[in-house]
């Protein structure tokens, strides 16, 4: 039987191995039952350009509850700002391996509708 982290940890590799080909800059994500974390790393993957994430002070002020989409939307539009800010536009979407849906979804849609292009 395959452990549901195991299985997420080996999508994950695959993916990584595909963006380090690329030399891209990469968006890595990570989710937990109760925050969104997102960061921006450079093509070595050494250097954190961008984060963004629900345990920021601005966001935990405005956020009513920090594991929701409507907080990973927040999170999205808030990395955005940050990217651009730091001049950067284009990136490669690393999920982690999490399967493109729910939370994960929203960050990625508010993340490109305010500037970021993956």
């Amino acid at each position: 039987m395959v452990n549901k982290n195991r299985a997420r940890l080996r999508r994950a590799r695959k993916i990584r191995g595909k963006i380090a080909r690329l030399g891209a800059m990469r968006l890595s994500v990570h989710r937990t039952p109760r925050h969104f974390y997102a960061q921006i790393f450079d093509p070595s993957g050494d250097q954190v350009l961008a984060c963004a994430s629900t345990l920021d002070a601005a966001l935990r002020k405005k956020l009513k509850t920090s594991g929701n989409r409507d907080a990973a939307i927040a999170v999205g539009k808030m990395l955005a700002k940050n990217a651009l800010a730091a001049g950067i536009d284009r990136v490669a979407f690393d999920r982690s391996g999490y399967l493109y849906h729910g939370r994960l979804q929203a960050f990625a849609d508010a993340a490109r509708e305010h500037g970021l292009k993956f």
